[in-house]
């Protein structure tokens, strides 16, 4: 094989695993029964992967490929070290003849693993914190360190909440499945909360280089159009069609350069009409159900967004009395400010100063780097410069992401300069 074929096997290795690793690792979860074994046997498939493909050649298949070498190697390590333990020679035994080889299949449906996986992770046995750090950690694939900076959390915490969750789920024999049509509803809301959670990494970074995170994002969405082939549920609908509108303006949510644009802004030309107008759908059908929940709430605001056809044109009433029914159903300090934005846009920046001054005298989102940087448009707004250098500044010092960063240093370079965008 010549170098520039090697190097294109390596670069194939690379992609994959970027695009499938988690897929396969869920696959061999399910196969090997064990979430320490499953991931041994994916590094060991890459690995051989890395070896094999510049040499032999790209297979015709690579994710079972990969699910196929992970499972031959878990089975043979499991073998090899049956001689300090005789109940792993039983155990490689039991999957060999209970599990078959991927490669060796034909016509069998493809079984959705990361759905199980997320079920699994999402447990009502495991806390909420650890519901959150396993499906981030494996079916997303972020380190404990990742992880820790978007929780603003110590890694070591991060990674003992993995440890006891996996732990937790081997003791407890926690099946690897997606629970029987009986009990999805009441399954649903923590699953529903993860996906949401796993979007909004993909939609807007909680640190980095990089205000997005497209793969995040692209498999929530595609966890939610599962989840709703499993439950015709409203809430499953109005998730769907949140995450899908915000992900119709993805494309204008930057500059050509990475930086941030904001939603008055930006170019609507760019947004996905194919998405905005199943998003729409799925809100007027969770609508419709009269069963009315905190995400088909915001779905609806996201709606009156999408169908402005431009920013002097959005319904800003009607914004703020969704906001109102959206307290109501789910009180949050972080709610609240969207809603003081939107007040501010419908009856002026001094109505939405004044609400914000009172969420921050109250110490809930004083480590929020949002809720500064829309107190120092207000008083931007209002002429008031110090204030809002302030504010910028403070904003400045708690973000953690990098446009954002620029975008706060820009308006602080204005206020300096004495020209403020609009």
């Amino acid at each position: 094989m010549s170098d520039d074929t090697a190097q294109e096997a390596r670069d194939k290795v690379d992609e994959v695993y970027r695009a499938e690793s988690r897929q396969v690792l869920a696959t061999l979860i399910r196969l090997l029964g064990n979430f320490d074994a499953a991931e041994e046997a994916l590094q060991e498939a890459f690995a051989i992967a890395m070896e094999q493909w510049p040499r032999d050649g790209i297979p015709a298949n690579p994710r079972a490929w990969l699910v196929s070498t992970g499972r031959f190697k878990a089975i043979d390590g499991m073998r090899r070290r049956a001689r300090y333990d005789a109940s792993l020679n039983e155990l490689a035994t039991h999957i060999e003849t209970t599990t078959s080889d991927p490669l060796e299949q034909t016509n069998e449906p493809i079984e959705d693993d990361r759905l199980r996986l997320i079920f699994t992770c999402c447990h009502p046995a495991l806390s909420s914190e650890a519901q959150i750090s396993m499906t981030l950690r494996e079916v997303c694939n972020l380190t404990t360190e990742e992880i820790a900076r978007a929780f603003l959390t110590k890694p070591a915490t991060i990674a003992q909440r993995i440890v006891r969750a996996k732990a937790k789920i081997r003791d407890a024999r926690i099946p690897y499945e997606v629970p029987p049509p009986l009990e999805l509803p009441e399954r649903v809301e923590a699953v529903l909360r993860v996906v949401y959670l796993v979007f909004n990494e993909g939609y807007s970074a909680s640190f980095g280089p990089s205000l997005t995170r497209a793969d995040l994002s692209s498999e929530a969405i595609r966890l939610g159009r599962l989840l709703l082939q499993l439950l015709l549920d409203a809430e499953v609908m109005g998730l769907l069609a949140l995450m899908l509108l915000h992900e119709s303006r993805r494309q204008a949510r930057t500059s050509a350069s990475g930086d941030l644009v904001l939603l008055e802004q930006q170019d609507r030309s760019l947004w996905n009409r194919d998405l905005i107008r199943e998003g729409i759908t799925l809100v007027k059908q969770a609508l419709a159900s009269k069963r009315i929940g905190p995400y088909t709430l915001q779905a609806a605001i996201a709606a009156v967004h999408a169908e402005a056809r431009s920013a002097g044109e959005t319904d800003w009433a009607q914004i703020v009395a969704l906001y109102d029914l959206l307290l109501r159903t789910e009180p949050s300090p972080i709610i609240e400010l969207n809603r003081a934005v939107a007040v501010a846009m419908r009856d002026g920046p001094a109505k939405g100063l004044e609400l914000v001054d009172a969420l921050l005298k109250r110490g809930e989102l004083a480590q929020y780097h949002l809720a500064y940087a829309a107190r120092a448009d207000f008083c931007r707004r209002l002429g008031r410069n110090a204030d809002a250098r302030a504010s910028y500044e403070r904003a400045l010092a708690l973000v953690k992401q990098e446009p954002e960063q620029r975008f706060l240093e820009k308006r602080l370079a204005e206020l300096g300069q004495g020209t403020v965008s609009p």
